[in-house]
């Protein structure tokens, strides 16, 4: 016959129990010499299990955005941030954009900040439980092209629909031809007003049509991307530049 801990340890781990399984025992006598009530001592567990739970899940949204990198907000060197970043940081900090379905477009020359900037602000919407992804526009539009050859177009646009936050990375190095500009106008625009997006890059809205190549359809991206939307100014000093300068400074 099984002992009545047998019996717990069989319950949680088909009930997927593994904070209450790990716990109970402590939490049973620290109960006692506290003279803990039934509830109470029910109670505790549960929060520990629910903690737990909440905690794997900020771990795992995390994973799954797929950045590149971890980036967090607290490790931003502000005083070396752009000027027009530091005075919309609260702002963005505060993800307001999120709830609000407003996109940020940051702008600027290489090295500034823009993907550290980006990185971070999805990692802390993941730790609020909002959904996210990360990708690289030409990695996104590879995708695009592969999912609409094997008839998965449709899927992969409810997909993507689907993130509360998407991040885009790197718009400006690398051009598309007209399926690919068509691609993911089509897809950002589905999210135009509903989701977010971040963009990142290097080029100045008048000079998107160098990777768009159409006018028309740079002009409705700009106009879909930007309205209601916090344009944020990163030219400024590269931080690698300035790190590689310290780094060599060493020898």
């Amino acid at each position: 016959m099984m002992t009545i801990d047998q019996k717990i340890e069989e319950y949680t781990t088909r009930l997927y129990l593994s904070e209450t399984r790990k716990n109970y025992k402590d939490l049973a006598v620290e109960a006692e010499q506290d003279d803990m009530s039934y509830q109470e001592y029910l109670m505790r567990l549960l929060e520990k299990e629910s903690d737990r739970r909440t905690e794997n899940r900020k771990i795992n949204l995390i994973r799954r955005a797929g950045f590149p990198t971890k980036k967090y907000l607290e490790d931003l060197q502000i005083e070396f941030l752009p000027d027009d970043a530091k005075r919309k940081l609260k702002r963005m900090k505060s993800l307001d954009f999120i709830k609000e379905g407003q996109n940020i477009i940051l702008a600027g020359n290489p090295g500034t900040g823009k993907t550290h900037l980006a990185i971070a602000l999805g990692i802390k919407a993941c730790m609020q439980n909002y959904k996210v992804l990360f990708t690289t526009v030409p990695s996104l539009i590879t995708k695009l092209k592969e999912s609409r050859s094997m008839k998965t177009l449709r899927q992969i646009e409810n997909q993507f629909l689907k993130y509360d936050l998407v991040i885009c990375d790197e718009l400006g190095y690398i051009s598309f031809d007209k399926e690919g500009s068509e691609l993911l106008f089509t897809n950002l625009s589905l999210r135009a007003g509903k989701r977010s997006t971040i963009i990142t890059t290097n080029l100045s809205f008048d000079r998107w049509q160098e990777i768009f190549k159409d006018p028309v359809l740079t002009a409705a991206m700009v106009d879909r991307l930007t309205h209601k939307a916090y344009i944020v100014n990163m030219n400024g000093n590269s931080f690698r530049l300035k790190e590689t300068k310290e780094w060599l400074k060493k020898f």
